[in-house]
């Protein structure tokens, strides 16, 4: 069964924008802190930011003040509003359901299949 799914990515030009969609199956989506993650190549994946349950938000620094993390609860889905993308940010977004506590997050085991995300001129 396919717990999350990603959707969204593509090639941008630098200073772009694009909104990344993570659709969760509703056991994951209603008990679970949802988060994404990105991975570009020949580097360890890394944490972007995460929405807790009850809605609170953390952000990289390295994205903080450009995206922004949300969530529709009568559709399940988590979203990644990218805005002033670079090169820097090419990398294969994922989602990830986990868990939350005292600021950090702990990822789970469920990891949807990734959305390629490519910043170029």
């Amino acid at each position: 069964q396919v717990q999350l799914v990603e959707s969204g990515g593509g090639l941008v030009q630098p200073g772009g924008s694009l909104r990344l969609s993570c659709a969760a199956a509703s056991s994951i989506f209603n008990f679970y802190d949802l988060a994404w993650y990105r991975q570009a190549p020949g580097k360890q994946r890394e944490l972007v930011a995460f929405i807790t349950h009850m809605g609170r938000t953390k952000y990289a620094d390295f994205v903080r003040g450009r995206f922004s993390i949300s969530r529709d609860t009568s559709d399940h889905t988590v979203f990644l509003q990218m805005n002033s993308l670079n090169p820097e940010d090419t990398a294969v977004y994922y989602c990830n359901a986990g868990i939350s506590e005292k600021g950090d997050y702990s990822p789970g085991v469920s990891w949807g299949q990734g959305t390629p995300v490519t910043v170029s001129s």
